[in-house]
């Protein structure tokens, strides 16, 4: 099974945590976008989707889904995204599209977070994965020269504004062992929006497509 084909399985295998008339909250990435295409399948049972990017909400209007606001639809059930680095307890970093706050903030805001990869993206520890920051420009580098101080090598995202018309630095050489304290201490550096660890709202339910089938890891 290729890397695709787990993504898809994995995508699929989501689907029997949505139940009918809900409004489910959708994340960024590739594995996201299977979703997406597999969330079409039963549009017509939920009341609609809340979207962490432009790039998704657009996705799922292609298909026909109605793409609602977080402040009109209030609390979700569910949401569903990937992950780029994952481990056991079900700590992630996420941010490789670029829309890590607003999926911080739809994941936040959600009763439980669906979260779906391939195998290749379970881990031991977190940190092989450059850790994305998004950044208020005009802070870039004192929030760099912040993060260079946590042993980190901050990496400037070359022309790339998130949606929220921010900058990101993506951190290398983090060996991240205690991910809770860390996301919070670099949230609290003066400009940074918010960073790519998922840890203080893991995810609930972890689901990995492998080559033999998906498996489930919940917290």
């Amino acid at each position: 099974m290729t890397q695709d084909e787990m993504k898809k399985a994995v995508a699929e295998a989501a689907l029997e945590y949505v139940q009918s008339g809900w409004i489910v909250g959708i994340g960024t990435g590739s594995t996201a976008n299977h979703f997406i295409d597999a969330l079409a399948k039963m549009k017509s049972r939920i009341d609609g989707a809340v979207a962490s990017s432009e790039a998704s909400a657009e996705r799922l209007r292609g298909h026909g889904i109605e793409v609602m606001d977080l402040n009109s639809a209030g609390p979700l059930p569910i949401y569903v995204d990937g992950a780029d680095e994952a481990t056991k307890y079900l700590h992630l970093t996420k941010g490789g599209g670029g829309a890590l706050t607003r999926e911080k903030i739809v994941a936040a805001a959600s009763e439980t977070f669906i979260c779906v990869i391939d195998e290749t993206k379970q881990v031991d520890y977190l940190g092989a994965f450059p850790l994305p920051v998004e950044v208020i420009p005009m802070a870039r580098s004192h929030v760099a020269r912040a993060l260079v101080g946590m042993g980190g090598n901050p990496v400037l995202r070359e022309n790339f504004r998130t949606d929220n018309g921010n900058v990101i630095l993506d951190v290398h050489g983090l060996r991240i062992m205690n991910a809770v304290e860390l996301e919070s201490e670099i949230d609290h550096i003066a400009g940074v929006v918010s960073n790519g660890l998922f840890a203080r709202r893991p995810a609930d339910v972890l689901l990995v497509g492998t080559a033999t089938g998906v498996t489930k890891l919940t917290a």
